[in-house]
């Protein structure tokens, strides 16, 4: 127990009465110089390489604040069961402020002439064989309007009131009925802001005009800084066949990307544009899905002899959203200084690793130990001591 005692006495001790400085000891081993100047030399590229070159660590960053306009053009014609038709951007775009993410209708069911009135259920939803299967006053998820508490014998289907008659959407029409949307086209403006370096840009570039915007049309090679695109080369470019994609409707992104470098000209921030596929399988496997395609309802109401009335859309389209993803940089003195700094500090690493050569793995480790670390009990220093020896206070 008392040396126990005497051990812990000493630990704490020395924890609070020595002192460790450093000392340096010139090493004339050939292995351990070659690990050094390998570890130096690797952190050297680190910080050239990686943190200045790629990273670009010498520079300050920042992200825009963005806005979005958008504009489609062209005219869509349908000859459904003998009816005629001419759509137009106000026909087919949802919603028509030009927002950053719309939707393109390319096909639809509608419905015409509905009425609040009684009537019922379609076969197969709500089947029924008397009255006392219909619960009065109740609803059904999937149903089209509340139950009225009867059996209609007929369709052998509960009787609802609903918007009538309901809506069958069964039968999605194939080929799309607007399949000519293919060559709708899409005109994108868009400004972006970065507020650290107080730069502001347009992707109507320098060179782009009213003169060129009238004739060009995007393409990746020819015209990548045309802002006017052909809404079936935006489905081809995302991956998508157009056919399938119009009858059931996806969606697509267009990633307009901006990144600069300000350290040169500002008329070489230009604008990148990109496209994705976000909805709907190209490959055509989404039929095994339980939910397959986009589409949403809207109705046109009316008053047909002081009886309104309604005609119901079922909207299948290509929804497209607009997203702006922006990096710009520029030489700033900090971040430089701050990445010079701490590779200098990675330099340790060296020193660390051969000191753990030298002091564990070597042969000749316990010399090395005697020449690194000397030992002293006093306040009085002996300059002709020898290395690795313990002064003692007589």
């Amino acid at each position: 127990m008392k040396k126990m005692k005497n051990q812990i006495t000493n630990a704490i001790s020395d924890f609070f009465f020595e002192y460790e400085t450093p000392r340096q000891v010139l090493v004339r081993n050939r292995r351990v110089g070659v690990v050094c100047r390998l570890i130096q030399l690797g952190v050297l590229a680190y910080i050239i390489g990686w943190v200045f070159i790629y990273e670009k660590g010498y520079q300050s960053t920042d992200t825009a604040v963005s806005s979005v306009f958008t504009k489609m053009k062209g005219v869509g014609y349908t000859n459904d069961k003998g009816k005629e038709r001419v759509w137009d951007v106000a026909d087919y775009v949802f919603p028509p402020q030009g927002d950053s993410s719309f939707v393109v209708m390319t096909n639809y069911i509608i419905t015409e002439g509905q009425s609040m009135s009684k009537c019922p259920e379609l076969p197969g939803k709500h089947n029924c064989s008397s009255n006392t299967d219909c619960e009065g006053g109740s609803f059904k998820r999937t149903g089209h309007g509340q139950m009225t508490g009867v059996c209609v014998n007929t369709t052998k289907t509960c009787e609802v009131l609903a918007w009538c008659p309901v809506e069958n959407d069964h039968i999605i029409p194939d080929p799309p009925l607007l399949i000519s949307a293919e060559n709708y086209t899409l005109f994108i403006k868009n400004s972006v802001t970065f507020p650290l370096f107080g730069v502001t840009r347009s992707n109507l570039v320098e060179g782009i005009d009213a003169s060129y915007i009238s004739k060009c049309l995007h393409d990746p090679e020819k015209a990548p800084l045309c802002p006017i695109f052909k809404l079936g080369d935006i489905v081809k470019l995302s991956g998508f066949n157009f056919e399938t994609i119009a009858k059931v409707g996806g969606a697509i992104g267009i990633v307009v990307d901006w990144t600069c470098n300000f350290d040169v000209d500002v008329r070489h921030c230009k604008p990148k544009y990109n496209f994705h596929g976000l909805y709907g399988n190209p490959t055509e496997t989404d039929k095994a899905r339980a939910s397959v395609g986009y589409n949403f309802r809207y109705a046109k109401h009316y008053l047909e002899d002081k009886i309104q009335k309604r005609t119901l859309f079922k909207v299948f389209g290509i929804r497209i959203d607009i997203i702006v993803q922006s990096l710009a940089r520029k030489f700033d003195i900090i971040p430089t200084l701050t990445a010079i700094g701490s590779g200098v500090g990675i330099f340790g690493v060296a020193t660390v690793v051969c000191d753990l050569v030298l002091l564990y793995l070597l042969p000749k480790r316990e010399f090395y130990k005697n020449m690194k670390f000397k030992y002293t009990d006093t306040h009085i220093q002996d300059p002709d001591s020898e290395a690795g020896s313990i002064e003692t206070e007589k």
